[in-house]
């Protein structure tokens, strides 16, 4: 019984383990993903990063001249039959061009994300 107990701690825990490293590796991903665009200034936080195998998020918070804080969250789906946006919980398709403007990113977000953290898998 408590060879079973040990064994069910000891999968949880790395069960736990796994799911840190997961957010850890997005939110590091996030942040190489975010720079690819460009500078920003101090106030301003921006991710963009591969959420799963058909999901990108493109994320930014900053503080405006008033010390006002703003969220802008945009949630792309990747589909069969096309790409639909998410922002503030409303869905639309994206044009010809944002889809571009997408797969350029993501291209950009993979070298970068291969580059900077997991050169050691190459």
């Amino acid at each position: 019984m408590l060879k079973k107990l040990l064994k069910g701690m000891s999968t949880q825990r790395s069960e736990q383990h796994r799911a840190d490293l997961y957010r850890n590796l997005i939110r590091h991903e996030a942040k190489i993903g975010g720079r690819i665009f460009g500078p920003t200034n101090p106030s301003v936080r921006r991710e963009f990063f591969c959420l799963d195998e058909r999901t990108w998020v493109w994320h930014e918070e900053w503080i405006d001249k008033q010390g006002e804080t703003h969220v802008q969250t945009t949630r792309y789906d990747v589909r069969p039959d096309g790409i639909l946006k998410s922002q503030h919980g409303k869905y639309q398709p994206v044009t010809v061009d944002e889809a571009n403007r997408l797969y350029s990113a993501a291209r950009m977000y993979q070298d970068a994300v291969r580059s900077e953290l997991y050169t050691f898998a190459r």
